[in-house]
């Protein structure tokens, strides 16, 4: 029989242990797939003597996981640490320049050091697989670099974070404001204490900057992805989505354009009736355009112990029957530069919100800065506090919601410098894009 591949798990959190667990649960499914038995042999984690409902006291201990990554009874090393540098990058580093495989759910050091981190796995004729980096138990990865080998893609759009995803849902389904459901995602443990790189956006990027690099052979850059977060959307964007006859999700978007790549990270108004718009709570979503095979969408958890192990567990089998591929879906070498896309037209339209001074003159304003701008309304929503239609005086500030026709995105934020100067709204205005149906 062929010698048992020997795993080393840096990282006994929620995922290393529910690896550790799935490995023993499948022992003689995995061994009959692969070919060879899969073996734990060695662990490292910060705290020795803690209690995490599995048993490590039969396998090599190490407190530096640099150390394990080095380690003489190990073939591939699991880095679940976390982080885009410190312990887990030099682990990861140490790794492949000793000729060890190496598999990871890192996003955040993929996104910063990916680039580098498979040439290194490239030069040691070694495994970099990172399945688990994005969309959780979703097979994205594998699909992009095999599945998909024959098509040029034009487009990728996702839901990538389930802590955003349950919160948007949350505030509809419950009509809730964001910090209610955020306290909500919380409690679940569905959202960190500080929940910042979440719900900013920040998450999303890194995984939108991997699956950009694998769809269109470019260079890592998430440093030249717009992002923004849902911490701006409140119960009455929800409402006004709903009535438009949209949903509001969080995506990350990446298209080729013949200018260049085009990487945003932003809330979007999706269509009720589109796929996307029926992901719910922590469930990821991740849709594919491209040449040959048209559209393809996939989705699933995009978290949590089982889903990410699973993921995990799949680049492990992989490199246990001898798959080895290029870590990005083409040579280092082969990657062309990153160049960022002018600026274009949204085809879809924008909605805004704008907190407006109830004075004379106020709205026909707004209205003409617009036409400057060359924006063409669709429409003009004058509310009240409560989200009702304006029907007499009211308070000294109305709500007003504008829906445009195309427009580029410029257009419409000289427009609002031009509407705050000019002393019609008060706080910020609220922008949001709408997807074609």
């Amino acid at each position: 029989m062929t010698d048992a591949l020997r795993l080393g798990v840096a990282g006994l959190g929620t995922v290393g242990c529910a690896l550790i667990q799935l490995l023993a649960r499948q022992n003689t499914l995995l061994e009959g797939r692969c070919g060879r038995p899969l073996s734990v042999t060695a662990v490292s984690a910060r705290t020795r003597g803690r209690d995490r409902g599995i048993s490590v006291d039969h396998l090599d201990w190490h407190d530096d996981p640099v150390a394990l990554a080095s380690a003489d009874n190990i073939d591939v090393f699991v880095e679940l640490i976390g982080g885009d540098s410190g312990p887990a990058d030099l682990a990861v580093r140490a790794a492949l320049k000793s000729g060890k495989h190496v598999v990871t759910a890192n996003k955040a050091l993929l996104a910063k050091h990916g680039g580098a981190l498979a040439r290194l796995a490239e030069e040691n004729s070694v495994s970099l697989n990172f399945e688990a980096a994005v969309a959780g138990g979703i097979p994205i990865i594998k699909a992009m670099r095999e599945s998909l080998a024959g098509n040029q893609v034009q487009r990728i759009s996702g839901i990538l974070n389930g802590t955003c995803n349950y919160i948007l849902t949350r505030m509809e389904d419950d009509n809730l404001s964001f910090a209610e459901c955020l306290d909500q995602a919380q409690q679940l443990g569905y959202a960190e204490a500080d929940p910042t790189f979440d719900v900013e956006g920040f998450d999303t990027a890194h995984k939108l900057a991997l699956l950009t690099s694998l769809a269109f052979g470019t260079q890592i850059n998430s440093a030249q992805i717009y992002v923004e977060g849902i911490s701006s959307i409140t119960p009455q964007d929800i409402q006004a989505a709903s009535e438009l006859g949209y949903r509001i999700k969080l995506l990350g978007v990446a298209q080729k354009l013949a200018t260049g790549i085009e990487q945003r990270v932003h809330p979007t108004m999706v269509p009720l009736e589109g796929h996307l718009a029926q992901i719910s709570d922590v469930t990821n979503a991740v849709s594919i355009d491209a040449d040959a095979v048209g559209n393809v969408t996939m989705s699933g958890p995009g978290a949590g112990g089982d889903a990410t192990a699973s993921a995990v567990l799949g680049d492990i089998v992989d490199i246990a029957r001898g798959i080895m591929l290029p870590p990005l879906g083409i040579s280092v070498a082969d990657q062309t530069p990153y160049v960022k896309a002018r600026m274009r037209a949204h085809e879809g339209g924008y909605y805004i919100r704008l907190t407006v001074s109830d004075r004379l003159g106020a709205f026909a304003s707004i209205a003409g800065r617009m036409a400057e701008a060359g924006i063409s309304l669709a429409s003009i929503v004058q509310k009240n506090r409560e989200g009702q239609p304006e029907v007499s005086n009211g308070p000294e500030t109305k709500t007003v919601l504008l829906i445009t026709h195309q427009t580029s995105e410029s257009a419409i934020r000289e427009a609002l410098v031009h509407i705050r100067a000019d002393g019609h709204i008060v706080g910020d205005p609220q922008l949001i894009r709408l997807e074609k149906a």
